[in-house]
Formats: C-alpha cells, structure tokens, sequence
C-alpha cells in the first residue's frame, strides 16, 4: 500500500507518486524530484493550478516551518508535469 500525502495546493489526499514533493534549503525552495532529501518536504500536484495555489496561499512556509519568506523562483520555472 502507497503512502498518501496531502497536496498544500488544493488540500486533498493523494498517493505520494501522484505528488511532488519540495523542501526548503537556505529558504530556497527546491524541487526534490526523487524525494530523497533531507528535512521537512511538503507535497503539492504538478499541475499549475496547485502550484499557484500554493504560492498564492503561502502554504509552503507553513508546510515546511520556515519562520522567513521563502525563495520561489526555482519552483516558479519549473513547469507542471500535466494539465488538471
């Protein structure tokens, strides 16, 4: 049986393959494709409307306990896997 995680975009619960997971790093947020990282991850969809969301509701720093503002550029170009 599958880990399920929830998505900080649209809050619903999926399997963690459906999801992509991110950390934070020197309050940069990197991609963490293979989710093999270390630390706190939060797990978002790979689709635009998660990702803006996301962004949008400041859902990263609460995920992932950062008490600063978080750099966003790197996860920003990074383009969604599908449309949904």
């Amino acid at each position: 049986m599958e880990p399920v995680r929830t998505c900080v975009g649209c809050r619903m619960r999926a399997s963690r393959s459906a999801l992509l997971r991110v950390v934070s790093q020197n309050n940069v947020l990197i991609i963490d494709e293979r989710a093999v990282l270390p630390g706190r991850g939060a797990w978002v969809h790979p689709t635009e409307e998660c990702m803006d969301a996301a962004l949008r509701r400041r859902a990263f720093g609460r995920a992932l306990r950062v008490p600063t503002q978080l750099d966003t550029r790197n996860f920003e170009q990074h383009p969604p896997r599908n449309k949904g």
